[in-house]
């Protein structure tokens, strides 16, 4: 296959299995006249860091994952626990965002966004820590 074929489908843009190449998570054959040739393993692999990148890994721990993913000899609770570091992450996001939209909420709600000066958004803004 070549990058167009393999990048339709992967479901993942050329320009980011060039990415994968170059930094080492892909490893297409290169045909004499220098064209990249995925193999089906090269899509699975692309496949896979595409649902990975989806969930929020990072591409280090894409590169973890692939390379637990690739020892038969690994244990679960290697995978396990990488998953469990990166939803921590993920809920302690949601409750930064959740804080951030109460925050904003309070202060939309208390702004009479009429044509007087006085803004309660702005005031707020303007408080040091």
């Amino acid at each position: 296959m070549n990058i167009g074929d393999v990048a339709e489908r992967a479901g993942l843009p050329p320009k980011t299995i060039r990415y994968y190449e170059e930094i080492g998570l892909v490893r297409p054959e290169r045909m004499p006249n220098g064209y990249r040739r995925f193999r089906d393993r090269d899509l699975h692999k692309l496949r896979f860091l595409g649902r990975a990148r989806a969930l929020g890994f990072s591409i280090e721990d894409c590169r973890t994952l692939m390379d637990l993913y690739e020892d038969e000899s690994r244990e679960s609770a290697q995978v396990k626990a990488l998953a469990e570091e990166h939803l921590q992450a993920i809920n302690d996001k949601i409750a930064q965002l959740e804080e951030m939209r109460a925050t904003l909420s309070h202060l939309v709600r208390s702004c009479h966004g009429d044509d007087r000066p006085d803004c309660p958004i702005l005031r707020d803004l303007a408080q040091s820590g």
